[in-house]
Order: C-alpha cells, then sequence, then structure tokens
C-alpha cells in the first residue's frame, strides 16, 4: 500500500487552499452534508479539518455546539486557529490521522471532509471504529470523501474534469470505492448507512449510532 503523504508539507497545503473553492460540486456535497446535521447537536468533532471550512459552515447555524477540530499539518493548523481566533466553543488540536485518536470524549456528530482517503485502507477502518465508539447513542457520522471510481477510464475522466493530468495526481490520495466502505460502517454497528450524495469520484458516506446497542 502507498504510504505517501505530502500533507505535512506547507507547498502542498497551501496549494490546496488556494483550490478549494474550485472544486466542483463540492458546495452541493457540503449543503447535504449540512441538512442531516441537527442544530441541536452539543459538540461536533472535525476530523482533518483543513482550513476549518466544513466546522464553520456548521457553526453558522450550531453557534452554541463545542468543537473539536483535528488536523496534523502545521499549515493547516495555522489557518484554522486564524479562523477561529478568540471563538471559545471551537478546540484545535494536532494529531496525525495514522495514530489511534487521543481521548477526546463524546460528540453528537463526527465530520470528516476530504481528509480520510490519505490512509491507508486497514487505518481507515481502525479509525471508522473509533469514532462509533466515540459517538453519543443516535449521533451522526458525516464522511464527504475522495473515494474510487470502478474503473481506471473513469477516474481518468475526473481527473481530466478537474484539469489535472494523470502523472499529476495527487500520490497521497489512498482511494477506496464506496460499497467497501459502507459495508464497513455497517458491520461495525452504524445504521441507515448510506451514500448519500455523490458526483463522480466526490460521496457524502453517512451512517448513525443506534440509539440503544444490543448486546452479544
Amino acid at each position: 500500500m502507498n504510504q505517501t503523504n505530502l500533507w505535512a508539507s506547507a507547498d502542498h497545503a497551501l496549494a490546496y487552499l488556494t483550490q478549494i473553492d474550485k472544486i466542483p460540486h463540492r458546495t452541493e456535497g457540503e449543503a447535504v452534508l449540512l441538512e442531516h446535521v441537527p442544530k441541536s447537536v452539543k459538540r461536533i468533532l472535525d476530523l482533518g479539518t483543513g482550513d476549518g471550512r466544513l466546522l464553520a459552515l456548521l457553526k453558522f447555524d450550531r453557534p452554541q455546539a463545542k468543537c473539536v477540530a483535528v488536523d496534523f499539518s502545521a499549515t493547516m493548523l495555522e489557518a484554522v486557529n486564524t479562523r477561529f481566533a478568540g471563538d471559545a466553543t471551537v478546540e484545535v488540536i494536532a494529531h496525525n490521522l495514522d495514530e489511534p485518536l487521543p481521548e477526546l470524549g463524546s460528540f453528537d456528530a463526527v465530520v470528516s471532509s476530504f481528509a480520510i482517503h490519505h490512509l491507508i485502507h486497514d487505518r481507515k477502518l481502525t479509525l471508522y471504529t473509533e469514532i462509533f465508539q466515540m459517538l453519543e447513542p443516535g449521533g451522526i457520522f458525516c464522511n464527504l470523501e475522495h473515494v474510487a471510481s470502478p474503473t481506471e477510464t473513469l477516474h481518468e475522466h475526473f481527473l481530466q474534469t478537474l484539469g489535472i493530468a494523470p502523472e499529476n495526481d495527487d500520490p497521497s490520495n489512498k482511494l477506496l470505492d464506496v460499497e467497501t466502505q459502507l459495508s464497513w460502517l455497517r458491520n461495525i454497528g452504524f445504521s441507515d448507512v448510506d451514500c448519500y450524495w455523490k458526483w463522480l469520484e466526490l460521496a457524502l458516506l453517512i451512517g448513525y449510532k443506534p440509539n440503544s446497542i444490543s448486546l452479544p
């Protein structure tokens, strides 16, 4: 499995920030995510928060929510700290998602936006399990993610749509198909699991922690 991850590089992170608003249909996926996170949530965890874009969108209608933003890129951490400077409801934590999540307490919602696909597949699975354990009963997990195309031709079409030459494809990406990830979430114990929105290789995967868990 490819172990490359360029996101520790300031140049790589800055290049992404200059393009973030140009990703086609991204706002559509974000809008569906915002529709599903209840406005009454008390605590939100944002994994791979980047510059805090998604968390800021969530906070518009959920100003009371206590939030934890996690990232490991020094460039992104600087950006998210700047965005939420003076906001006591947002705690920013430096942590590499390659490693098990630290003890952060429980959350009503865990969200992530185009971050988890940088992890090797085994770590994706263990992270999903950790997320399930951190959610309050009835809590929601929303992963707006870059997923694998079913064929190489469709992947090349996606790159072409974004104006990316195949030789410039990000080596940090470790893409996985939607079906495998949905199956993982169901097997972990999430309910109402589905792909709630998709455009080419951009997809929103959602699952809920049941209000009551049956003991084995």
